[in-house]
């Protein structure tokens, strides 16, 4: 499996890039998966639901399944929040892996970046972002794309998993 991720600060555009991305991924017919990483708390339960309920009484895990889906649910109940590649290991296989979040995770990264944000870049900081999805020229040798540009962004991104030693891409 390929991993490559996406850093920048909250509202930078992240999260609508990646949605831009998917679908022309799965054109390519690969098989994509997404870990985000949340930096608040979260659920996906809803509170009243048997499997809430049974969360609630005290189970680690509770799976749910149907004919359209299934989710597992687990509670760290004072453990510790598990790394990355324990995450990853979580998932069945494909082709990419896409990460959200995880911004001092060492894996190949496009920082998306906002000038509206006044934000500082993190590219300077992190060795491991390999090129910037911008709204701005910024002075950089590293690889730009237009913000708006998914298709760029995504050939970017399927040609590192063919020639990883060049962008830095991680496989697992």
């Amino acid at each position: 499996m390929h991993v490559f991720g996406f850093a920048g600060f909250s509202g930078s555009g992240k999260t609508t890039l990646i949605e831009q991305l998917i679908p022309r991924f799965i054109a390519r017919g690969m098989r994509v998966s997404l870990i985000k990483h949340a930096h608040h708390q979260f659920d996906v339960d809803t509170p009243g639901k048997d499997s809430y309920r049974h969360r609630e009484a005290g189970a680690t895990e509770v799976l749910i399944t149907s004919d359209q889906r299934w989710v597992l649910m687990h509670e760290l109940r004072g453990e510790s929040e598990p790394e990355l590649d324990e995450q990853i290991r979580c998932l069945s296989p494909c082709d990419l892996v896409l990460v959200e979040g995880y911004k001092r995770s060492d894996i190949p990264k496009i920082e998306v970046h906002r000038r509206v944000s006044g934000k500082p870049l993190l590219y300077p900081e992190d060795p491991f972002i390999v090129a910037i999805a911008t709204d701005e020229k910024i002075a950089t040798a590293l690889p730009q794309f237009d913000l708006n540009d998914p298709d760029a962004i995504a050939a970017f991104i399927v040609d590192s998993m063919t020639s990883p030693h060049e962008t830095g891409t991680a496989v697992l």
